[in-house]
């Protein structure tokens, strides 16, 4: 097989974000001590664990003879790539962020980062949500980025005020039924 068949492209996008995971310019990356735990147990996984491994099967299949046919050796420095990339984006935001600790939260009964709100709709449906990180987010636990339309419009609510935001669906409005940090 010729190397033009498995040489990366050059336009490809070598970016260390996707860009709905990037941070507004001039923004902090806040995130609380479950999301920074995460993030910190993935990079160690990938640095001691799972690179090594790889590492080692690049190594035995280089032994092997000619590259261009060897499948364990493409395949291996296409993931090494992966990792080495994945390990970049970790490494940039575990040095930029900012642990938020809710139980340190002395404002408890306003929305700040990492509050806990309980929200109401004009049905009577109730839904919960935690203000999260944005390498935290994850809609279907009710855990929601700060940067998003519904997060910003919590902020600095109280328990009884109303917000209003644009959602994908419109303008919607929600009365906040209770603040809590855990």
């Amino acid at each position: 097989m010729n190397k033009a068949f498995v040489k990366e492209s050059e336009d490809e996008s070598d970016d260390d974000e996707a860009p709905e995971a990037q941070l507004p310019s001039g923004t902090r990356n806040y995130m609380t001590r479950r999301g920074h735990a995460a993030l910190r147990a993935e990079f160690e996984h990938l640095v001691k664990v799972e690179r090594p491994e790889i590492v080692k099967v690049v190594a035995w299949a280089a032994g092997n003879g000619d590259r261009s046919e060897n499948g364990d050796y493409i395949y291996g420095k296409k993931r090494l790539r992966e990792i080495d990339r994945r390990i970049r984006f970790l490494t940039k935001r575990l040095e930029s962020a900012v642990v938020v600790d809710p139980a340190e939260q002395r404002n408890c009964d306003q929305v700040f980062f990492a509050a806990t709100v309980t929200v109401g709709d004009a049905k009577g449906i109730k839904t919960t949500y935690q203000i999260v990180g944005i390498d935290e987010a994850n809609a279907s636990q009710g855990m929601i980025s700060w940067i998003s339309p519904l997060a910003r419009a919590l902020m600095k609510a109280r328990e009884g005020d109303t917000v209003r935001f644009d959602s994908p669906g419109g303008l919607r409005e929600l009365d906040v039924i209770e603040v809590r940090y855990e």
